[in-house]
């Protein structure tokens, strides 16, 4: 964004669209599935919402970059706890979500459910 960039609605607002995924456009640029942001009865920005798939493609480069190193070369109780906070957030109802952090943890989707399971073994039922 340009002008709107020093708006302190939008500076509010941008940590958490970053965290989305998301993209900040003017509110003249919002297509039908954007969300328009209003601030004191005035369109300030328009939010763009990444797909549910590219969603978790952001979640698991922001864990990689939390953990300072590619989430397969970390061990298998951080693993652990990486399945636990991206099944909280989501991840597992989106399309091949399973298959998504399998890859991205360098383990297999039954590892996945595994982690899953043992977390509340009600589920494996």
């Amino acid at each position: 964004m340009t002008a709107a960039g020093d708006d302190p609605f939008v500076a509010a607002v941008k940590p958490l669209v970053d965290a989305m995924g998301g993209v900040l456009l003017p509110p003249g640029e919002a297509g039908p599935d954007d969300v328009v942001l209003s601030w004191q009865g005035a369109d300030v920005v328009a939010v763009r919402l990444p797909q549910l798939a590219e969603s978790l493609d952001h979640i698991l480069a922001a864990l990689e970059r939390q953990h300072g190193k590619p989430l397969a070369d970390l061990d298998r109780k951080t693993k652990q706890e990486i399945v636990r906070t991206l099944e909280a957030r989501g991840a597992f109802s989106v399309r091949h979500g399973v298959e998504t952090v399998a890859s991205a943890l360098g383990v297999s989707r039954f590892t996945v459910y595994n982690y899953l399971n043992r977390e509340n073994p009600a589920k494996g039922r």
